[in-house]
């Protein structure tokens, strides 16, 4: 690139190649299986056009600002913008209270980075394009929001431009392609020249699909085929993100809080921060969803996550693995009590949460950021990396013939327990239990 004295190489094939040629669309989602490299592709759209059109204004967003630093940003500087920013052709700068973060170029060209989840400084102010990464996160309403703010007028087209892997028919970035709004480009992975050479499956390609070969249902289909398909037997069918998941906010002196906790090792280990407020409405405010890691390391970083939060719980209520609770106990310095774990009263009991009451609102809530940290062994496997992200997955179990059976499948299940044994405690226990915080 004569412009700026520096190479940068990238080999477009399918969807990424086509987001290059398409000079007419105003709104394109990139849609496809995991690892496609649907975000490498647009990002680096939009770092070679502010490397080639002076002045342009670009915004690089999450619905959160810690998913877009912990993954997005994370590929830009490494996979995208090494080259130009090793010599010198853009710099990071960390904001301020009167300007977000950004990419600044010498030519004057700017990339906005940051999470929706804090709009005001990136929404006032105009862009060229808007590269929205994981855009089923969104919602309709940001999207329209964001579509205001594209008037910049510094390059010649102006793009919101999003990647996501598929989800239900139903959600409202397909009923955007679907009334036309949008254009819709598939990706598939073979135009990963990670994953695919051009001839043949590279070692990478091979190792990655056997493992989202494993995966079943709906998951499967849409994570390795990349297809927009509803979940089969779905149990949490009450459950919408757009109602049920909501920013972080302040909670009041002297609220109530809970800590319920579902043991694993190969399986996620997940202990799980609720909320309580006045109206005997749970939040799930924080949650530790990881593999891997003994129980008493995971102790210690509950009781981190309990003593920034300045909360003292008014129980914690565990799995019954009774070594498991002991070791607990002992590096988190509080007793513990065994959950009430009886599965179809307790299933009936979170369905009933989820559903919106007469005055709008459901009874029970999940914080956006409520994962303390991302398990990235999860996230590479494309499986489940929080709470929230098991809903799609929590499914009836079925018999051979197709029967389905009136008990989950176990699978993906982990911090679907957790949370169940928190709306047990609070609708299905019937009788105050006090605490104990010795052993």
């Amino acid at each position: 690139m004569a412009a700026s004295q520096t190479v940068v190489r990238f080999e477009p094939r399918g969807a990424a190649l086509e987001i290059f040629r398409d000079k007419a669309s105003s709104e394109i989602l990139m849609s496809g299986a995991a690892g496609t490299g649907k975000s490498v592709a647009a990002l680096m759209l939009v770092h070679l056009a502010c490397l080639e059109n002076p002045g342009m204004r670009a915004l690089l967003a999450r619905k959160t600002h810690a998913s877009l630093t912990a993954s997005t940003l994370v590929t830009f500087r490494s996979k995208v913008a090494a080259e130009a920013l090793a010599a010198g052709l853009l710099k990071f700068y960390g904001g301020s209270a009167q300007e977000p973060a950004s990419f600044r170029y010498k030519n004057g060209s700017v990339v906005v980075v940051g999470g929706l989840d804090r709009p005001s400084r990136l929404l006032s102010t105009e862009y060229d394009v808007v590269f929205i990464d994981e855009a089923i996160e969104v919602t309709e309403e940001d999207l329209d929001t964001i579509v205001t703010r594209l008037r910049n007028g510094r390059w010649s087209r102006q793009l919101l431009l999003m990647a996501t892997n598929p989800g239900a028919p139903t959600h409202h970035l397909k009923k955007r392609v679907d009334a036309g709004r949008c254009r819709i480009l598939y990706s598939k992975h073979e135009d990963n020249p990670r994953m695919h050479d051009g001839t043949d499956w590279t070692q990478y390609g091979r190792e990655y699909l056997a493992r989202l070969d494993t995966l079943t249902g709906a998951r499967y289909q849409r994570m390795r085929n990349g297809l927009w398909v509803s979940s089969e037997g779905i149990i949490y069918e009450g459950f919408d993100p757009a109602i049920h998941v909501i920013d972080r906010f302040d909670t009041p002196q002297g609220a109530t809080w809970w800590v319920t906790v579902d043991f694993g090792f190969n399986h996620p280990f997940v202990a799980q921060i609720w909320w309580e407020d006045g109206d005997g409405r749970l939040y799930l405010f924080k949650e530790i969803f990881k593999t891997g890691v003994l129980v008493e390391d995971h102790a210690r970083q509950l009781k981190s996550a309990l003593e920034q939060l300045k909360i003292r719980p008014r129980a914690v209520i565990c799995d019954h693995d009774a070594e498991d609770r002991a070791t607990l106990e002992r590096h988190l310095g509080m007793g513990t009590r065994p959950a009430k774990k009886t599965v179809s009263d307790g299933i009936q009991a979170v369905q009933s949460r989820l559903r919106v009451q007469g005055d709008g609102k459901p009874r029970l809530f999940i914080l956006r950021d409520a994962p303390v940290k991302r398990d990235q062994s999860l996230v590479d496997a494309s499986r489940p990396a929080s709470t929230e992200e098991e809903f799609p997955s929590y499914v009836w179990a079925v018999k051979p013939g197709g029967i389905v059976k009136e008990e989950p499948l176990k699978e993906m299940d982990d911090g679907m327990d957790a949370m169940r044994y928190m709306v047990a405690e609070k609708d299905l226990v019937g009788t105050v239990r006090y605490r104990s915080f010795g052993r």
